[in-house]
């Protein structure tokens, strides 16, 4: 079911495989389309500056909570990520406030334009348009073949500036990106709960509002996800919100830990990594299906790719979820029957007893199993991103990436590039790499190319 909810994406999106953040409306960091290893730099895109985050890193330590070694989790800006489509690649730039146009074979700018603040969020293409949101306040459309304007949109209805982290951006400033699905860009603006958040949809034949929503008690702050019903809003250092695609309408907020990575698996969502590096997975009606250790996740069918700080592993999906559900209604029976048992008397004590003494032991059994599922783990010096290309993972790291095998773990290939590798992407043959230096590597196999596979 993933893998065709990804063909649709794209397909919906123009045909590419990359034509958004992380490659499709539901975020996967998957692309069906395989690399051919070894690869080789092509070019590096030199940005005008490094990227200036809309916020700095969190505090070491959490002392009131007892939580130590935060894990970052307002990390959408930390490199210049990139969409690819028609053989070109696209970025927002929080350094020189423009969308720019790159050749995809050599790195050659082609184009660029002006916004009024800092571009945080990757553009998405749409055919022959771009649309892509600033700290402006605006979402811009632009024709990607020559960044001329088609539309712009302003979701708030004032124009009114404050300082943000040393540069004048909107009051309500777009700070979600912008997902598509069937025609209809979605986008939130603002950032101040007291000052009323906005949440809408756009036409992306004219920009004009389908619907378009209020509210005062959410800070909407990550990329925004998408499914066939709903619309996933991630909340800063809160928790995702919920909303019907439909109406806009609001529906819940979700429980478990915070951050601003997610992904969706048919219309379940998980997201993180919250304070301790743990990511939440919660199903349509909202309830929590599972916890998971790590920053990132690709969710593929049958298998779960989960990637820590420190490790990168595979494990058996629905049989994972299906072992620790029952574990958690086994615990929460436990709980109930532990509770009852000082009021409880003759046969009935000794029933609970009893059942007790059986989940205890079934509870062993799912523990045995639950490590049964997993596949394969390895070590992992890249904890800074993680793509799937075909049938090989790629992960970032600290001036360097490397390649590893989807089906067992085994290191592929490894090359250096200019600073911290936050974002990866993948089309046509090649690894675009984003560093926080502002650098942009293009990786190749020449042999493939000439081929023409």
């Amino acid at each position: 079911m993933l893998h065709l909810t990804l063909l649709l994406a794209a397909a919906t999106l123009g045909g590419s495989d990359w034509p958004t953040f992380r490659g499709d409306a539901a975020r996967t960091g998957a692309s069906p389309r395989k690399l051919s290893f070894p690869l080789t730099e092509e070019w590096v895109h030199a940005s005008s500056g490094r990227p200036q985050n809309a916020w700095p890193g969190p505090a070491r330590h959490d002392l009131y909570s007892k939580i130590m070694n935060l894990s970052p989790r307002l990390w959408f800006d930390r490199a210049f990520y990139v969409s690819i489509a028609d053989g070109r690649v696209f970025f927002g730039s929080s350094a020189d406030e423009q969308i720019h146009c790159l050749d995809a074979a050599t790195g050659e700018e082609l184009w660029s334009h002006y916004t009024e603040a800092p571009v945080r969020f990757t553009p998405t293409i749409v055919g022959n348009k771009l649309i892509a949101g600033s700290d402006d306040g605006i979402v811009y459309c632009l024709r990607a073949s020559n960044g001329e304007l088609v539309w712009k949109e302003r979701i708030a209805p004032d124009d009114q500036r404050v300082p943000g982290n040393g540069r004048m951006i909107s009051l309500w400033p777009v700070r979600t990106g912008v997902v598509v699905s069937s025609g209809v860009a979605y986008v939130t603006a603002g950032l101040f709960p007291s000052e009323t958040s906005y949440v809408a949809a756009l036409k992306v034949s004219d920009g004009k509002t389908v619907w378009k929503n209020s509210y005062k008690d959410m800070a909407p702050q990550g990329y925004l996800l998408a499914s066939k019903n709903h619309l996933f809003v991630p909340a800063s250092r809160s928790t995702p919100y919920v909303f019907d695609r439909r109406d806009g309408k609001r529906l819940r907020q979700l429980g478990g830990n915070s951050g601003t990575f997610a992904i969706v698996t048919n219309d379940d969502l998980v997201f993180g990594p919250g304070k301790t590096g743990a990511m939440t997975e919660a199903n349509e009606s909202g309830a929590q299906v599972a916890s998971f250790a790590g920053q990132h996740m690709i969710i593929t069918r049958g298998v779960s790719y989960l990637h820590t700080t420190t490790e990168l592993s595979a494990l058996k999906r629905e049989e994972f979820l299906a072992l620790t559900n029952e574990r958690t209604q086994l615990n929460a029976r436990r709980a109930t029957l532990s509770a009852s048992l000082p009021n409880l008397s003759g046969s009935e004590k000794s029933k609970a007893e009893k059942e007790l003494a059986k989940s205890g032991e079934r509870l062993g059994v799912i523990e045995v199993k639950v490590r049964e599922c997993i596949l394969w783990r390895r070590v992992c010096d890249e904890p800074l991103d993680v793509i799937l290309a075909g049938d090989t993972l790629i992960a970032g790291g600290e001036d360097h990436i490397t390649a590893y095998s989807a089906k067992d773990g085994t290191k592929v290939w490894t090359a250096p590039v200019d600073g911290r590798a936050y974002g990866l992407a993948a089309d046509d043959g090649r690894l675009y790499v984003s560093t926080d230096t502002g650098a942009i590597h293009c990786f190749g196999n020449p042999s493939q190319e000439e081929t023409g596979q």
